[in-house]
């Protein structure tokens, strides 16, 4: 049990690690700490919409994060197409 916590908090912090020097490099949230992170971008209240092809994330008027979202959104896009993903 130890051993399975270990590599879930080791795995936690490569991913957090990449989100801080690939998806909010040149941001304020650079260099802040995991907690931070979480309770800046991912404790926000929105409303999901999943449509055919898409899921859309409507998020408050007052979101003051709006921005932050949605240069993390266009960094973090994959470019693929998910057929090319699927047919390997």
């Amino acid at each position: 049990a130890n051993c399975m916590r270990l590599l879930l908090h080791a795995a936690a912090y490569i991913l957090h690690q990449q989100l801080r020097t690939e998806g909010l490099r040149y941001t304020a949230l650079s260099q802040a700490q995991p907690s931070t992170v979480i309770a800046k971008l991912f404790k926000i209240a929105v409303q999901v919409k999943q449509y055919k092809n898409k899921i859309v994330l409507h998020l408050p008027s007052a979101c003051p994060v709006k921005h932050l979202l949605h240069t993390l959104a266009e960094r973090l896009y994959l470019t693929i197409p998910a057929r090319t993903i699927n047919s390997t």
